[in-house]
């Protein structure tokens, strides 16, 4: 884990500078487009990263999807699930080789429970959402963030545990978060 943080160190700092948190979180339908892109790229991913992709690793898996949680707050922002389905989904997501590989996919995706926590309560105070109505994905884990984290590392670490793996996780790890910033800067089609 302390690898994987220290060389996906600038990929991560260019996705958070880029963001414009105060842009994307300023109004209902900045915040909306920005759950879009979400959508977009976490149907991609999700898609592309099943249980097996694990190795049977990551036996909770299935819990971690968010998928769910951005088409519910996607509709009770106003969205139809029509709408929400017909959404367009990011091409460029990695497909997952091997288990490494997708332990380093998860890693970004994981770490935005970690943001999203940050997130949460400006979305509250700027928007009037909550994480029971419209900023559910922000919420995520609720109060097992930090146990769904360490849960993640532990995996993660166990398992991505030889120079080879651990140079795969990385290398997936980086491939994601620059696709997920290229998504999100990039102008909705």
């Amino acid at each position: 884990m302390m690898r994987l943080r220290a060389a996906t160190w600038p990929s991560h700092q260019r996705l958070e500078k880029g963001l414009d948190v105060k842009a994307r979180f300023s109004d209902l339908d900045a915040y909306r487009q920005h759950l879009q892109r979400m959508w977009g790229f976490c149907a991609a991913m999700e898609h592309s990263l099943t249980p097996q992709s694990f190795a049977n690793a990551l036996p909770d898996y299935e819990t971690r999807r968010k998928l769910p949680l951005l088409t519910q707050d996607l509709e009770a922002l106003g969205a139809s699930a029509v709408f929400v389905s017909s959404l367009e989904i990011c091409p460029s997501v990695l497909a997952a080789s091997s288990p490494e590989a997708a332990f380093g996919c998860a890693y970004v995706w994981e770490g935005a429970t970690l943001g999203g926590r940050v997130l949460l309560p400006l979305v509250e105070k700027r928007l009037g959402l909550t994480a029971e109505r419209g900023a559910t994905f922000l919420a995520s884990y609720g109060d097992d963030v930090t146990a769904m984290w360490r849960k993640f590392s532990a995996a993660l670490n166990a398992f991505c545990g030889t120079p080879y793996r651990q140079a795969a996780a990385v290398e997936a790890a980086v491939t994601t978060f620059e696709r997920l910033a290229d998504w999100l800067y990039r102008e909705s089609a």
